[in-house]
This record gives C-alpha cells, structure tokens and sequence, in this order.
C-alpha cells in the first residue's frame, strides 16, 4: 500500500488532503444518497470521481471489452454473486492493504483479496402476526407446508434469490436444497413477481402473509416513504432473522467493490476503498442508505436500529457464490419462476 488512510479509522478525523488526480468509478449502485460519499472523497483528497453507471453484467462485460486499455479504476456493484462474477471475468485485481484487512471481516471479502464488501443486508422474514403466529425462525423452516399459500418472494432470476439458494447448498447440500426449493415454491401465495418493495406491498395488501426481502428496503420505508410504502403502512408487521443452521445468523448480501485488473489510476483506487471502510463512509452507509455497516463499532442509523442487531452467518461469501450455477439448476427442476 503505497499510501496510508489510518487517519480515516476515527470518525471525527477528516480526510487528509494528499492525494490529487482523477478515479474512474464504474459503479452499479443506484441509490442517490451516494452523492455524498463521492463528494467527500473528493473534496478531502482532490480526486476527482469520474462516473460510468449501469447494471453490473453490463459494466463488466464493457471492462472485458475494453480489455488493457480501459479506464476503469475501480467496480462497485451489489452483491457476492456480481463481485465473483467479475473476479472470474478477469477484471480485477488484487489490492494488499493492510486497513482493508484489519477493517472488512473475512468472509465478507475475497480469499485473494479481489473484492472487498462494504455494507451489508440481511436477507429476512417479514409476517403478519394476525395470520401467522409461530413464524418461520430457520431458512429451511419456510418450505413447511404450513405456511403453505402464504410466501411472497422475488423470481429465480433475481441475484437475491440465486445469493439465498446458493448459501442453502453451501450449508446443507444440493438434495436438501432442492427439497427446500420444492417447498417454498408450494408454498407461494403468488407466482415471483417484483422487487423486495413489492414484496413488503403484498405483506401490507394481505396478498401474502410472509414476505422475503432485503432489510434496507424495510428499514428505508421505515425512514422515509419510497413508491407508496412508507412508514404507516408498515405498522403491525413483525420480522424474524431466520437462522441458516443451529448456532448460525441470518443470511446477508453485500454491497463491495475492486480496484480494475487495469486500473490507470491504481493508487487513488486503493486509497477509495480504503475511505469506503472508514467510520465516516461506513456510518454513511447505514444513515444515507439504511445498510449495516461491515466493521464492528459503527453505529446504526436510526432506521436500520428500529430493526435491530442482525445475527449474522459467518460463512464465507466467496463459498457461498460458486453454488450458483447448480442454484439456478434448481430454480428450473422446481419450477421457481
């Protein structure tokens, strides 16, 4: 690591002024209050962030594309399947810092240090307590056929559902993976349809009396109301953080990034990842955009707290993201839509 962000460990510390230049950012990340993390680096270091945004698939076949002369210096995307996706399409590289290492735990990072994770979501239940009053507590619980009717939750070409299958195979094998698949697909109160918004939609309408989504989209309607769902709307529903095994949190999906395996302006893209796991950008996370934050200490954001601490699945992501090919498998034998 040529230069140092220790300075940014404390949250009071601002950012030191050392750097200057530009960072070409690919980012798949769509969420406005990003701004403000963007805007901070740049007017503490002098870089100027140049932006390119899209879907994930289409930003790394485009790196791909542009193959040793490309400009990106840095991937920002959502989700452990994407972050592997573009390991093994060969546009990353790896970074040896040891801030990165001391701050993002383990398994929410890759074993060769192409990627490293930044925020998390937990993956959980949502219920109506009038309907359902002994709701799942297990992942493998939602296949019980008396919940049957009951279960909204995203299609099978979603990279949520693909993440949640896989981390089931990873813990428990394909057979009991494709049982559970079977169940939660007799148990649908409707075919997959929509985002995890619509899924929490269908909760509050009655449509469904369970629903799977992603805690940011519960904690942000509880902040502020997004497409007609807000914080009235939610009152009376109850969540559980399911468990995947005995001993074992509930099952999360990442926001990460790497520095570009052709990185023309490779410092400055170590040193934004190294700001992006400081307390300031890891407290913007959860305040700006209702994600827990990767490192230990961080506060929460009133929001994302209303929810509370998430028990959290130790196992590796990287593990986890190879599973899903036989996933997707799965998903058609059962006919998960």
């Amino acid at each position: 690591m040529t230069r140092s962000l220790l300075a940014l460990l404390a949250v009071t510390v601002a950012l030191p002024a050392f750097a200057d230049g530009e960072l070409n950012l690919y980012s798949s990340r769509h969420y406005d209050t990003d701004e403000r993390l963007y805007s901070d680096f740049e007017a503490a270091t002098g870089i100027t962030i140049n932006r390119i945004e899209g879907k994930a698939d289409e930003l790394i076949a485009r790196m791909q594309a542009e193959g040793a002369n490309s400009p990106a210096d840095v991937l920002l995307t959502v989700d452990t399947t994407r972050l592997e996706r573009a390991r093994d399409a060969g546009v990353l590289q790896p970074v040896e810092s040891d801030l990165l290492a001391e701050r993002v735990p383990g398994n929410l990072r890759d074993a060769g240090n192409m990627w490293f994770g930044f925020s998390k979501r937990a993956r959980i239940f949502f219920y109506d307590p009038e309907q359902v009053s002994e709701p799942p507590q297990t992942y493998l619980d939602l296949a019980d056929p008396r919940y049957a009717g009951m279960v909204c939750h995203r299609s099978s070409s979603n990279v949520y559902s693909q993440t949640l299958l896989s981390a089931v195979i990873e813990h428990h094998g394909e057979d009991a993976a494709t049982d559970w698949a079977q169940g939660v697909v007799n148990n649908f109160a409707r075919d997959p349809q929509g985002g995890d918004t619509d899924q929490l939609r269908g909760l509050v309408s009655g449509e469904c009396a369970i629903a799977v989504s992603n805690t940011y989209y519960f904690a942000r309607a509880l902040r502020t109301e997004v497409d007609g769902l807000g914080a009235s709307d939610l009152e009376g529903i109850a969540w559980v953080f399911p468990s995947m095994t005995e001993g074992e949190g509930a099952h999360v999906n990442l926001s990460g990034g790497g520095v570009a395996a052709n990185a023309p302006n490779r410092d400055n893209a170590v040193a934004f990842l190294e700001y992006l796991a400081s307390d300031a950008a890891q407290k913007y996370f959860a305040d700006g955009n209702d994600e827990y934050p990767v490192v230990a200490g961080v506060p929460l954001s009133e929001s994302v707290a209303a929810l509370g601490e998430a028990p959290e699945d130790s196992i590796d992501l990287s593990a986890v993201a190879k599973n899903v090919a036989t996933a997707n498998a799965i998903f058609a034998e059962v006919g998960w839509e």
